[in-house]
């Protein structure tokens, strides 16, 4: 019974997650959702800019604390160790729903491209982004980094291991593709306000601080092996001519 418990918890978590990922997509591209990063009812701009940022701070707080491996390590004290990454999703997803839902839009332009092939574009390279943030997960296990892996093998009585490190496609050119994915979808607007400036300005800053956290959790966990990674592989930026030395087996 525990074991279907943690299973049903972990898929209850990962449709949560996948609900607001979906609903990421048009609440930042303001696409066909009842409430998105500049519509709603507006507030002051004081006000807005302190809800907005405590908002922003929650989810970077979050993120970071819930990542790294002390609070692992504590949380696995009192709950089974398979439900930690479902928990962390789910955490994470509750989180990007209550700034759907208390975001406060600033609707001063900072830019607006009226061209129809300009718009064309820029709107491109926002679903293009959020493409290389899906396909990315796929890359490095998207099922694993969402927890359902973890309740998955401990239903069937397996035990989890964690997957040999390697790059594949992406992960070649830059360390981080799931996040320049971020930045290329939460930049890329044909219609810049000051309320969507702020969202993609923190989250990018956040993005930055965040990978160091990272990837010094990776060095310590994989050793040389990252080591070296991370000296022959850009962060965020491919840079040609520049690619990782390990290949898939």
């Amino acid at each position: 019974m525990s074991k279907l418990i943690s299973l049903l918890y972990g898929v209850v978590c990962y449709a949560v997650f996948f609900l607001a990922f979906l609903y990421a997509i048009a609440f930042v591209g303001n696409w066909f959702a009842p409430k998105t990063i500049d519509s709603g009812d507006a507030a002051s701009l004081g006000e807005s800019l302190a809800v907005n940022l405590v908002l922003l701070s929650l989810f970077a707080g979050q993120h970071t604390i819930m990542a790294r491996p002390g609070f692992k390590h504590w949380f696995t004290k009192f709950a089974p160790a398979q439900v930690e990454r479902s928990t962390f999703v789910l955490a994470s997803s509750l989180l990007l729903i209550l700034m759907y839902w208390q975001w406060r839009p600033m609707t001063g332009v900072v830019w607006s491209v009226e061209n129809p092939a300009g718009r064309a574009v820029l709107v491109g390279l926002c679903g293009l982004g959020w493409l290389t943030v899906l396909l990315s997960t796929f890359l490095i296990d998207h099922f694993d980094l969402f927890g359902l892996r973890q309740v998955w093998l401990h239903f069937r009585g397996a035990e989890y291991t964690h997957h040999k490190f390697q790059t594949r496609a992406l992960y070649k050119y830059v360390r981080h593709p799931i996040m320049l994915g971020f930045a290329i979808a939460f930049w890329a607007t044909p219609d810049m306000t000051v309320g969507h400036l702020l969202f993609a300005g923190m989250t990018t800053g956040y993005i930055i601080v965040g990978i160091q956290f990272e990837e010094r959790d990776l060095v310590s966990f994989l050793g040389d092996d990252y080591a070296a990674y991370r000296r022959q592989v850009p962060m965020l930026l491919p840079i040609p001519g520049k690619r990782a030395a390990r290949e898939e087996p």
